[in-house]
């Protein structure tokens, strides 16, 4: 039997089979990269052997190198390792990167040898999420759940094709797993103080919790006013950079963004819970707007600089193309800023970019006929964004938190949507119940984002004469 030397104490050798088990044990931990160091020992005794490919494979994507993984998972079933959750990682690895029909007979190929897998049968229903096969990805949610009744996976991907099916009633309460999926977030410190149930508490306080990404809070914060209602005593945890909103809103006492900061409460809920509370279905989400509003020294201010950078006459469009790096879909929902170089030969147009993060980088290499503004080094918070967003003619971005704050402040957005679009897009229309003013525009085939520009470019040509 092979043997390879121990990555820690003293210099001993090991068979083999206990290098993986340890390496096994430490990427379960999350100590990928010990797992890692073992796994390298492990493939330089034996560079063919299955089980340590497929293991430094499972490591590599949970190191975001997705291509490597795909080709050691390949490798690994190349060289005899066909275990059925070989297939069922390969299948995750190919629909990660976009090779769907690769994915699917992966899926396909481990159900066969374990029709009984629960986990098999949930990575093959996020796989058809992503073909928009949502009535197969239920099926499969169904059976896994069945199999499985506390499999918080299955009972999230459930959730999300439910709500973008517009089935809310079932997918609000599929929807309150998402904290018990092994990696999530936690939401909060450990707690023996009850989650709110929507009643009123009294004299006692109500603390929301402003979880999720950005964009779910400025989507959810619009619920701050109902709970209100129940619950005069309100405080709300936050990053610092949601405050500026947060604290526009009805009914907040007071907002932190530590936990110890948090004072005396009684009963806590997520922002992202307060939809199934208020027993929202499509016909009556709370869709007014605005519900946010830029502040008037800010829009002062703005008014001012804008009218220094600009040429006057020109229509003012700000542009996003690229959300955060570390959002789970940001592969599938951001785009090249060439992607806007058709919106960029109109005559009459200037484009203003509120684009923050690694993708301002692309601008260096901007050569359009519209003048661009780079104004993400200077938007401090989103106090400056929110009144940069007031002087636009027209926001057109991808699916980023810009997005929903203009569409919170009552601003025209048109949003460049993936062809599996998150699930509060829903299906279909080019319109949002959650937000009057925003015009959503779709892939139509995974990855090609040519026909949405042109869509764009079309509706721009028809309905913003320059």
């Amino acid at each position: 039997m092979s043997v390879v030397p121990a990555t820690q104490g003293p210099m001993v050798e090991l068979p083999l089979a206990d290098v993986l088990q340890f390496a096994a044990e430490r990427e379960t931990a999350g100590k990928l990269d010990e797992a890692e160091k073992l796994l390298e020992r492990a493939l330089k005794a034996a560079p063919d052997h299955p089980d340590a490919l497929h293991l430094m494979g499972v490591v590599s994507f949970r190191k975001k190198r997705v291509e490597q993984a795909v080709k050691l998972m390949e490798q690994s079933l190349a060289r005899g390792g066909g275990r059925p959750h070989y297939y069922r990682n390969l299948c995750e690895a190919y629909r990660y990167v976009g090779r769907y029909d690769e994915a699917l007979a992966a899926g396909n190929r481990a159900l066969a040898m374990a029709p009984e897998d629960p986990h098999t049968l949930t990575n093959l229903a996020i796989l058809h999420y992503a073909r928009l096969e949502l009535d197969r990805t239920i099926e499969l949610c169904e059976k896994a759940i069945r199999i499985d009744p506390k499999l918080p996976s299955a009972h999230f991907e459930l959730s999300e094709a439910l709500l973008l099916r517009g089935e809310f009633e079932r997918g609000w309460d599929e929807y309150e797993w998402r904290y018990q999926i092994p990696g999530a977030g936690k939401l909060m410190p450990k707690t023996g103080k009850p989650q709110w149930d929507g009643k009123n508490l009294g004299n006692a306080t109500l603390m929301l919790i402003a979880d999720q990404g950005f964009g779910d809070a400025i989507q959810f914060c619009r619920y701050v006013p109902w709970a209100a209602e129940r619950v005069p005593n309100l405080v709300v945890a936050c990053s610092p950079e949601l405050r500026p909103i947060i604290e526009q809103l009805p009914g907040v006492l007071r907002t932190f963004d530590r936990w110890e900061l948090a004072g005396p409460w009684a009963a806590y809920c997520p922002l992202t819970g307060l939809p199934r509370l208020a027993g929202t279905r499509l016909e009556n989400i709370p869709g007014e707007t605005p519900y946010l509003r830029a502040e008037p020294d800010r829009i002062a201010h703005w008014s001012e600089r804008l009218g220094e950078l600009l040429p006057r006459g020109h229509k003012r469009i700000g542009i996003v193309w690229a959300g955060r790096p570390t959002h789970n879909n940001d592969r599938n929902r951001s785009v090249p800023l060439s992607t806007f170089a058709p919106l960029a030969a109109f005559p009459g147009v200037a484009l203003v970019s509120l684009q923050k993060g690694p993708g301002q980088a692309q601008i260096s290499k901007y050569f359009g006929r519209a003048p661009l503004i780079s104004l993400g080094p200077e938007l401090n918070d989103y106090r400056d964004t929110m009144a940069v967003l007031d002087q636009l003619d027209l926001i057109i971005t991808v699916d980023t938190s810009v997005a929903h704050l203009a569409g919170a402040m009552g601003r025209p957005v048109w949003i460049m949507l993936p062809f599996a679009p998150d699930w509060r897009w829903l299906l279909d229309r080019p319109d949002t119940p959650w937000y009057p003013t925003i015009r959503l525009f779709r892939q139509r085939q995974p990855k090609t984002w040519g026909p949405v520009m042109d869509a764009v470019v079309e509706a721009f040509r028809l309905e913003m004469p320059c």
